[in-house]
């Protein structure tokens, strides 16, 4: 099987493509221009080569840039009749970090954090905290020793309670390619009509009401 990967929901433009377990990948730093960057990185890689699926971070993250890897997974689907699958961006961030037990932080702007606990079982991740949208405060404390903390969220917020934190981590289309393989070729890629981001939070930015009430 060779399918394509993509990952726009940080400041990372990410793609790669999985071909019989072999896996090419590029990424760069994007801030706002992932539209930009995303397709002819991926046009690189592929060299004109047909894929059968296409796998895409799917959240939660910065809303632009999922509805642009969703997009784009889609748009490829279509024109060529491919499933679609995506992979939630804390658990590709967790595949990235290399450990077994990660606390995945992502900063969500809004004085909040996109924030789970996952611990690696076999080829996935189950959930044991599962993913949520909260003050950095409130989020709560994963149960047992040996958890690692990953993702910018530990840039902007501190450690968190934690001992050991790598906030420079970030979700990547290698992560999203390795986690979707197995999910892949089990035949759990759908319609790329039923693609959709997961966002954990409708609200993308304060009112200036909101800001004038803040402490």
């Amino acid at each position: 099987m060779r399918f394509a990967a993509i990952e726009t929901s940080t400041e990372w433009c990410s793609v790669a493509v999985w071909d019989e377990g072999e896996t090419r990948a590029l990424e760069r730093r994007a801030g706002h221009r992932h539209s930009e960057f995303a397709l002819p990185m991926l046009e690189k890689l592929l060299r004109g080569q047909s894929i059968d699926a296409v796998a895409f971070g799917a959240g939660p993250g910065a809303f632009t840039g999922l509805r642009i890897a969703c997009a784009l997974a889609q748009g490829l689907a279509f024109a060529r009749n491919l499933p679609v699958l995506g992979v939630p961006t804390l658990e590709a961030l967790a595949q990235e970090s290399g450990a077994e037990r990660v606390v995945a932080c992502l900063d969500a702007r809004m004085r909040e954090v996109y924030y789970a606990a996952l611990e690696k079982r076999g080829e996935r991740w189950q959930e044991l905290i599962a993913p949520q949208c909260v003050p950095p405060h409130s989020a709560p404390r994963p149960p047992g020793e040996g958890w690692i903390g990953c993702g910018n969220g530990f840039a902007v917020y501190g450690n968190m309670g934690l001992s050991k934190v790598f906030p420079e981590v970030h979700p990547t289309a290698l992560a999203v390619a390795q986690l979707a393989a197995p999910k892949l070729a089990a035949g759990e890629g759908v319609d790329a009509a039923l693609a959709t981001p997961i966002y954990l939070r409708d609200k993308v930015a304060f009112t200036k009401e909101e800001l004038e009430r803040r402490p």
